[in-house]
């Protein structure tokens, strides 16, 4: 067979296979290395946020002191009498009436000396009404002419003698039953009964202390203020009453400011009413007494915007970037809490857009896109 003239003859052409065998990986590269370039990535998404600009409000001036609520109605009972318990009635914590029997003394060796002192009452009576119907007999025998004035006379005085000592009687019998009642201790007023250190049969003296009675509707809280605070304390400034987590108890002002200092406590006292609406306030109950001393203007972030790190405070702000905004940490100076916000004392402006949510996931540059506070972020704000 016979190839055609313009056709390879690789058995004559050994060269010319080779070149071609060497071109055609040398294509595939060439064709690789004019491949176009890939596009670029996406510019980063915008990430919603919860913003709100920094904006001036009304930052009370406060102080935080232990307080004591006391009662104006508190009574401590202690026996007129000494002797043995022999009844306890009430426990502590109980609601009692006015004149409500508490406790009671044993009564009988008072009971002999009343019984005895009643003998001795009706003797009297009994030598009274012989005296009377005496008297009136040499009464009758005088005006007949019968006796002389000077027998007369002595009737007259016997009947003076027995009626006075009836009175006597009467009177020390009268006196004895009255100490009767003292064996028996009552409610003064109406109120709750306090600790009751005694028992059941325990000996008991005029110094012995029983029980206390406190009645819990008039409350006034007992604040003792600081001596460098003398110039500032004054009636009528406000005082919220607080628990151990900070919750309001109460919300007075005070009425009383001691013109004297407190040698012991080196402190002014000062005097707060308590509503009769603050059920949850007891008497001798220690509380946080929070008194303002003055109101200015300032600027305040809410505190779920401000992250720590380091000790330091900082909060993002929502800062214009070309077209957007981007998140920027900025470094603040806060005050104490009040309520649900932070004091500005520096490192922010009115104006500034606080964001609010999110936080946790921000970073410095990051693009976000300011939506306003809503739900729990304005309510705390």
């Amino acid at each position: 067979m016979r190839w055609p003239q313009n056709s390879w003859n690789i058995r004559q052409s050994p060269k010319h296979l080779l070149a071609v065998v060497c071109a055609v990986p040398l294509a595939v590269l060439m064709a690789g290395c004019t491949k176009a370039a890939p596009a670029a990535a996406p510019a980063p998404q915008a990430m919603p946020v919860q913003v709100q600009p920094v904006s001036l409000n009304s930052v009370p001036t406060t102080d935080t002191y232990v307080s004591t609520i006391k009662s104006r109605r508190s009574a401590t009972l202690q026996p007129q009498v000494d002797g043995n318990l022999t009844k306890i009635l009430v426990k502590s914590g109980d609601t009692v009436k006015a004149g409500q029997l508490l406790m009671q003394i044993d009564p009988l060796k008072q009971v002999a000396t009343v019984e005895a002192q009643q003998g001795t009452e009706q003797q009297q009576r009994a030598v009274y009404q012989y005296n009377q119907a005496d008297l009136a007999r040499q009464e009758q025998l005088y005006k007949d002419g019968i006796i002389s004035k000077q027998a007369y006379d002595q009737a007259v005085q016997s009947f003076q003698n027995a009626k006075a000592a009836l009175d006597a009687a009467a009177a020390q019998t009268k006196t004895q039953r009255e100490q009767l009642a003292y064996y028996e201790i009552r409610a003064p007023f109406a109120g709750v009964v306090g600790d009751i250190p005694v028992h059941l049969g325990d000996y008991v003296a005029t110094t012995t202390v029983l029980t206390t009675v406190d009645e819990n509707a008039d409350l006034e809280a007992y604040i003792y203020v600081p001596t460098e605070r003398a110039a500032q304390v004054k009636v009528g400034l406000q005082v919220d009453l607080l628990d151990q987590n900070g919750a309001v108890l109460a919300h007075s002002n005070i009425y009383f400011v001691s013109p004297e200092v407190d040698n012991d406590l080196q402190g002014i006292l000062a005097k707060a009413p308590i509503p009769k609406t603050s059920e949850r306030l007891r008497n001798g109950q220690i509380v946080n007494a929070q008194i303002t001393w003055s109101t200015a203007q300032a600027a305040t972030v809410p505190v779920l915007a401000v992250t720590r790190i380091g000790g330091q405070s900082f909060v993002y702000v929502a800062a214009p970037r070309g077209s957007g905004y981007s998140a920027h940490q900025v470094l603040v100076m806060l005050g104490e809490p009040v309520g649900n916000v932070y004091p500005v004392l520096g490192g922010l402006h009115p104006g500034d857009r606080v964001i609010l949510s999110g936080i946790q996931f921000l970073q410095e540059g990051m693009p976000v896109m300011p939506l306003p506070a809503s739900g729990p972020a304005k309510a705390a704000s």
